[in-house]
């Protein structure tokens, strides 16, 4: 019986993609062999990361002028990949804080250049997004750092900052494709696959035309977004299967109405979950309303050791994966595409049964 896995990453899949890859394990496609035998230079495998290109761009809208790259080294690697790839102007970045990986962002940027943080909520434990404006960046700042959906701290951008003109760079990683984003806003969006769009192991970056051709001299060859552009993202042996496994979500995410009809789902999702929290008198989210996540839902039972017990009940009830991060605590709901509605209904139902099991 499979459970439902609220993960905050690796996170599920769709049950359909997994029976997809499942039959074509041992034989993709009739070439008598699965996509983890293949060679990357063959054309059974260069059709495989071509479609997946072609529907990412169509899925996202993605404009001409910008190159779409599955890339190795997780999120993490874009941390030092974006300064030395666009940093190389003034050598000088705003970054705005609202998290820990968009902490760690800065920190990893300011090994390579001038980083400043432009805004943080810190101040209140990271529940909020800062106000921004024009005004908060430097001018000759080659670039603006934001993490879009903090993971850990449930806390989401409603609009892309306003840079007046500066290269805007988001880490989407726990929200791609779970909402319409307009790409043009952007100079980079970069996106570990693990959480919304296939398996661990690849990272998607799609980056503006223009920025590709600045890279630091020292900049590694493996982080060179010019390399991967004219390679196809073939410059060495890629994530073969993890790619293959990201064409199939997003074949499944066209034929089930795209990113519009998903964002739809997501919302109903994230309110029913927020709206009972909200109205429990009993367990508690902390992020403030404006600017609550659609993906990751963190909240707290009355006690620590209720906390606890919580986690371990629900983990038997077949709802795994809700200990909350160490910086936060109590428990988080990831509620990701993959996420069937059914899952969220069942969380609810639990919750309700363990409150009035253990009132205080």
């Amino acid at each position: 019986m499979r459970v439902y896995n609220f993960s905050a990453g690796p996170s599920m899949l769709p049950l359909k993609v997994l029976e997809r890859v499942q039959k074509g394990l041992i034989d993709h496609d009739g070439t008598g062999m699965s996509v983890m035998e293949m060679s990357h230079r063959s054309k059974p495998y260069e059709k495989i990361n071509d479609r997946t290109e072609a529907l990412l761009r169509e899925l996202m809208n993605v404009p001409d002028n910008y190159d779409i790259l599955f890339v190795q080294g997780g999120a993490t690697n874009q941390f030092s990949a974006v300064p030395l790839n666009i940093g190389t102007v003034n050598r000088k970045a705003d970054y705005v804080v609202t998290g820990n990986f968009a902490k760690i962002a800065h920190k990893e940027g300011s090994v390579h250049l001038d980083a400043a943080v432009a805004a943080s909520s810190e101040d209140k434990n990271f529940t909020y997004i800062p106000d921004l404006s024009p005004s908060s960046f430097r001018p000759d700042a080659d670039y603006v750092h934001i993490c879009y959906n903090n993971t850990i701290f449930g806390t989401r951008y409603q609009a892309a900052p306003d840079t007046a003109g500066i290269p805007l760079v988001a880490d989407m990683s726990s929200m791609i494709l779970s909402q319409s984003v307009d790409v043009s806003k952007f100079a980079v969006i970069y996106a570990g696959a693990q959480k919304n769009i296939g398996p661990a192991g690849v990272t998607v970056v799609i980056v503006r035309h223009d920025l590709t051709e600045r890279a630091d001299p020292k900049c590694p060859v493996m982080l060179r977004y010019d390399n991967q552009v004219k390679s196809k993202s073939l410059f060495n042996t890629p994530p073969c299967f993890a790619t293959y496994v990201i064409m199939e979500v997003l074949n499944y995410l066209k034929e089930t109405g795209g990113i519009t009809e998903m964002q739809k789902i997501n919302e109903r999702k994230s309110a029913k979950l927020y709206d009972y929290i909200d109205s429990s008198n009993y367990y508690v989210n902390s992020v403030q309303k404006q600017f609550r996540s659609l993906m990751n839902v963190p909240f707290v039972s009355p006690s620590k050791e209720l906390d606890a017990l919580f986690v371990a009940q629900a983990a038997e009830a077949g709802l795994v994966s809700l200990k909350g991060h160490r910086l936060v605590g109590g428990m988080r709901a990831s509620i990701y595409n993959a996420m069937p509605e059914e899952g969220v209904d069942a969380l609810i139902s639990f919750m309700d049964k363990f409150k009035k099991e253990h009132k205080l």
